[in-house]
């Protein structure tokens, strides 16, 4: 090993450019794919918040259309969204909402390739009608 560290042929330089360019490679690859990481968080937190207005209003109309707004404004996403049920939903019956958004990775600054992305959630309404 020592003499390996002594040479002086040289190819050591070689190696480490080798190991040196990979690296690169990879934290370049982590920081074309983190940002659609967080949009799919930031998606999936949507989701939950708006089926939650959902549950607690027992209804899927002007307050989650309030609410998707609110959330579209804080979040910069406006995803597509479809409701299992509209109108009113009774006391212990399922909603379910499903969002629908695109992502894209930039591959050398050249191209766009997009990545679909989908968030859903479910709870129960906690509100009876007569």
């Amino acid at each position: 090993m020592r003499s390996l560290l002594k040479s002086q042929k040289g190819t050591g330089y070689f190696d480490i450019s080798v190991y040196f360019i990979a690296a690169m490679l990879v934290i370049a690859f982590f920081l074309t794919v983190a940002p659609i990481y967080t949009q799919k968080q930031q998606l999936d937190t949507f989701a939950t918040q708006l089926c939650r207005t959902a549950e607690i209003s027992g209804r899927v109309g002007e307050e989650t259309s309030e609410r998707y707004d609110e959330l579209c404004d804080q979040t910069t996403l406006s995803p597509e969204v479809s409701w299992s049920k509209t109108g009113n939903v009774q006391l212990g019956e399922t909603i379910q909402v499903t969002l629908t958004s695109t992502a894209y990775i930039r591959i050398g600054g050249v191209a766009n390739v997009p990545v679909p992305l989908t968030a859903k959630a479910s709870g129960k309404s906690e509100v009876y009608f007569k």
